[in-house]
């Protein structure tokens, strides 16, 4: 199936919203450690799970653009609703939820777009 110009606009704006937090994340920006402290993971391990995580959202970032199998995009709707919650957990203000909606709205939408899978096996299928 030929991806529309909505798939593409949301595909593109999935890609850059994970490859920049997964820079961000590859440099171990300190101002995120609190999140991973938040849920019980000490801080020096959130200084070497860090770069990992970054990989791991370049990594969903490529995925995404070249073969977003519905998988991936319930990964980065999740993935991002859960780094969105961890702020206000972490003592922001719940704004700052509100605020990334769109970084795990924008993988539901192209999920929804491409079609909710009806099987097992839909979820691997791009």
């Amino acid at each position: 199936m030929k991806p529309t110009a909505s798939e593409w606009v949301l595909r593109i704006g999935i890609a850059g919203t994970y490859i920049g937090h997964g820079v961000f994340a590859l440099q171990v920006k300190q101002g995120w450690i609190p999140y991973l402290t938040t849920v019980g993971i000490s801080a020096s391990s959130a200084a070497v799970l860090m770069p990992l995580i970054g990989m791991l959202d370049i990594i969903i970032a490529l995925f995404v653009l070249l073969y977003p199998a519905r998988i991936v995009l319930y990964w980065a709707a999740l993935w991002a609703f859960m780094t969105a919650l961890i702020r206000p957990l972490s003592g922001e203000p719940i704004w700052e939820f509100v605020e990334r909606s769109a970084n795990w709205a924008a993988p539901l939408a192209l999920l929804y777009l491409r079609g909710l899978p009806e099987k097992w096996k839909d979820l691997w299928a791009v």
